[in-house]
């Protein structure tokens, strides 16, 4: 990471700040000297949150107050631009845990999407680890590497995005067996399971993160067919909020529920053959058919226009450039005591 990578301090040129204004309604925005934001409730000006620090409160032209603060992790990434789909932050943690991402270790992500679940990693690994995240699509690519580095105030030296499919470029790009960890956010993990099992070192963990029950079913068993794995357990995450407020305390009326399937296994000594697994008889096999209800385009690949695409890609190169400032000026203010 770097040392602009600290969220804190008084709020600067180039800042992303979330605010919450008159009925906690929430607006992100980018801070710029001479920046406006506009509401029915009237205008904030950007200069007078210049310089204030974080969790401070500003009035509007309207007299409306806003409350300032620096997005959370879970904020920015709920509110960033987006090219793909992002991992959610809850199923973001989880993986964290479930992968047992530590500090110092070697990741390997597929595909990056829009960088959301990138974030998290990079946190996870510290400044000793190294993350490498293959993506297939430049575009995406682009726009993840726009929202880290927005993020993060600079690209941090622990990330290297590799545009290309992981299949074909993953042996070149890391030595067999030096892998830690393993996650994959892709429609058919079980294509690149072959080249995953030789990248992994002993007892280094595989997780797939997948859409449709279909996913989930195919990937186990292709995990189990291959022998080289642990067998693979499966989850999934769903978070229901609450609404606390005196004696009023109740279920909020809307919850966070499936998102994806969270499935993990763990690769085995080579030559090592694991204790059968004792379970009821069950319809395990499939046929030709099923194979085609697991084809990606069965499954429900979501496309993304290309003038939206591009659309996003410019607004995370803006956010990007703002942050780019804010870590110059904080840099020149660190060189100037």
């Amino acid at each position: 990471m770097t040392a602009a990578s600290r969220p804190s301090g008084p709020f600067r040129e180039g800042d992303r700040v979330q605010l919450t204004g008159p009925k906690n309604r929430l607006h992100t925005i980018t801070l710029t000297a001479d920046g406006e934001m506009h509401t029915h409730h009237g205008v904030l000006f950007h200069r007078d949150l210049i310089g204030l620090p974080d969790g401070s409160v500003v009035t509007n032209s309207s007299g409306h107050e806003y409350l300032a603060l620096r997005p959370l992790l879970r904020d920015f990434a709920m509110s960033m631009p987006r090219g793909a789909a992002i991992v959610y932050p809850k199923d973001a943690a989880q993986i964290v845990m479930q992968a047992d991402i530590f500090p110092g270790a070697t990741v390997v992500e597929a595909g990056v999407g829009s960088g959301a679940l990138s974030l998290s990693l990079l946190r996870a690994i510290g400044p000793a680890g190294r993350l490498v995240s293959f993506e297939r699509r430049d575009d995406f690519a682009d726009v993840a590497r726009s929202n880290v580095e927005t993020f993060f105030g600079a690209t941090p030296d622990t990330w290297d995005v590799v545009v290309g499919d992981l299949q074909a470029a993953l042996p070149d790009a890391l030595p067999g067996g030096s892998v830690d960890r393993v996650v994959l956010d892709m429609l058919a993990p079980w294509e690149v399971m072959d080249v995953v099992a030789e990248a992994l070192t002993p007892g280094g963990v595989v997780l797939c993160y997948v859409a449709t029950a279909t996913q989930l079913s195919r990937v186990a068993e292709y995990i189990r067919g291959t022998g080289r794995f642990t067998d693979p357990d499966a989850s999934e995450t769903m978070v229901r909020g609450w609404h606390v407020e005196g004696l009023a305390v109740r279920p909020d009326h809307r919850m966070v529920a499936h998102t994806g399937f969270l499935l993990t296994a763990r690769r085995l000594a080579p030559g090592t053959i694991a204790p059968e697994v004792k379970r009821r008889a069950s319809k395990s096999s499939y046929g030709d058919e099923d194979v085609e209800l697991w084809t990606p385009g069965a499954v429900g690949d979501r496309d993304i226009t290309d003038k939206n695409l591009r659309k996003r890609a410019r607004e995370a190169a803006r956010a990007a450039e703002g942050a780019r400032r804010a870590a110059a000026s904080r840099d020149g203010d660190g060189s100037a005591q």
